[in-house]
């Protein structure tokens, strides 16, 4: 059930739409699809991100959290190459640019870990024909042997679909073995935007939508809890980053195993689409970055968190974010590649001061999480701050996080 708002009853809105939507969120009534568009195209985006913020303060107050997280993107090959149209990570085999790491290449680029400061490891990479489920089980167990205090947040839905045609193998059976070598959870990454339309312009050999609901269906099942994402700002409509919504929400009344909501600004430069478009060099307008994120916190009413990509969006409005419903941000990183494949400017890691500046100029509370948005520290008031303990191990399917 949505949290309800008291207060947000008694918000002043420039647009009178807003009000209704305002007396349903005090209600605890859930928004429609109607609801949601109004929310997308009202000119009044200050209103929404004044309700988006009182149910986000409703759940979690002033606090904000973040993970101390690696990326490690161990291929960039990948057979989609041509049909991804969005994309200027990806590479053929032969293609200038293209690697695929050895595991001792992995083991090096993961030694940042060795201190004991990062906790997750974020690992994505491409579909390539010669990393199947042994070269990643392999991988799994080596990261788990030698950082056994790191969570393994590992392959999209697309990349478990991809092995489990190579190996011909159910995707369950897939998930079941990755997880016994060691996969905690799963990214969101791959979702793009659902709509069939929009895939056949952006991704026309991708894993389709209701797949890739279908394989977090699966993950939840076997309890892998993970994230969800939606790229935007490209070439759909406000129905169709509307129907993609539903589709995530209806999954977690379904399962409750999504653990966040990420919506992924498109970026321009680098790729076919961008050229096709004539967008070089114009990223997503700021607002729309918002409205997107607010829009996530009020529809998605049974998601606990949703968190602002800085890395795509830039830091000052992943800063203003956090008074537009958001309570998490991509933590620390390490050496992420995929969106700076694209034209991403961001600097490529953030150094936990920086961090902590970022959150308190905000006026929130910073709080370090595990993989499982449970805090394990928070930073504004050392005496009461909880000492890090061991893993507390995964919580069950549909707990409050």
């Amino acid at each position: 059930m949505p949290t309800p708002v008291p207060s947000a009853a008694g918000f002043r809105f420039t647009d009178p739409a807003l009000a209704s939507i305002a007396a349903k969120i005090a209600a605890g009534s859930r928004l429609d699809q109607g609801d949601a568009r109004t929310l997308f195209e009202t000119s009044d985006l200050m209103g929404v991100g004044r309700l988006a913020d009182a149910v986000n303060r409703a759940k979690h107050g002033d606090v904000v959290t973040f993970a101390a997280n690696q990326h490690i993107n161990p291929t960039n090959v990948c057979i989609l190459r041509k049909t991804c149209v969005f994309c200027g990570y990806a590479r053929l085999p032969k293609e200038q640019g293209a690697y695929r790491y050895t595991l001792e290449q992995v083991l090096a680029e993961a030694s940042h870990a060795a201190d004991g400061l990062t906790k997750e490891f974020h690992i994505v990479g491409g579909l390539d024909m010669q990393a199947g489920l042994e070269y990643y089980a392999t991988m799994f167990r080596a990261l788990k042997a030698n950082f056994p205090h790191v969570h393994i947040k590992a392959l999209t839905a697309v990349e478990i679909a991809h092995i489990a045609r190579l190996e011909k193998k159910t995707w369950a059976e897939v998930l079941a073995a990755l997880r016994e070598a060691g996969l905690d959870t799963m990214p969101g990454g791959g979702a793009e935007t659902f709509s069939a339309a929009v895939r056949d312009i952006i991704a026309d050999k991708k894993l389709g939508g209701a797949d890739y609901i279908g394989v977090h269906r699966t993950a939840h099942g076997l309890g892998i809890r993970s994230n969800c994402t939606m790229l935007y700002g490209h070439v759909e409509t406000v129905q169709d980053r509307i129907e993609h919504l539903q589709m995530l929400r209806d999954l977690q009344d379904e399962t409750g195993g999504f653990l966040a909501f990420i919506p992924l600004a498109y970026h321009p430069d680098d790729n076919e689409l961008g050229a096709t478009l004539d967008r070089r060099g114009t990223a997503t307008a700021g607002t729309l970055d918002l409205r997107m994120l607010a829009v996530g916190r009020l529809f998605l009413d049974n998601f606990s968190h949703v968190k602002s990509h800085w890395i795509m969006v830039t830091q000052p409005v992943s800063q203003v974010a956090l008074h537009f419903g958001v309570n998490d941000l991509e933590g620390t990183v390490v050496r992420e590649k995929i969106y700076h494949a694209v034209g991403a400017t961001t600097p490529q890691a953030m150094s936990l001061e920086q961090l902590l500046r970022l959150i308190r100029g905000a006026g929130k509370v910073p709080a370090e999480r595990d993989s499982f948005y449970r805090v394990v520290r928070r930073y504004d008031d050392p005496a009461q701050d909880p000492a890090p303990g061991p893993s507390l191990g995964a919580p069950p399917l549909g707990a409050s996080a």
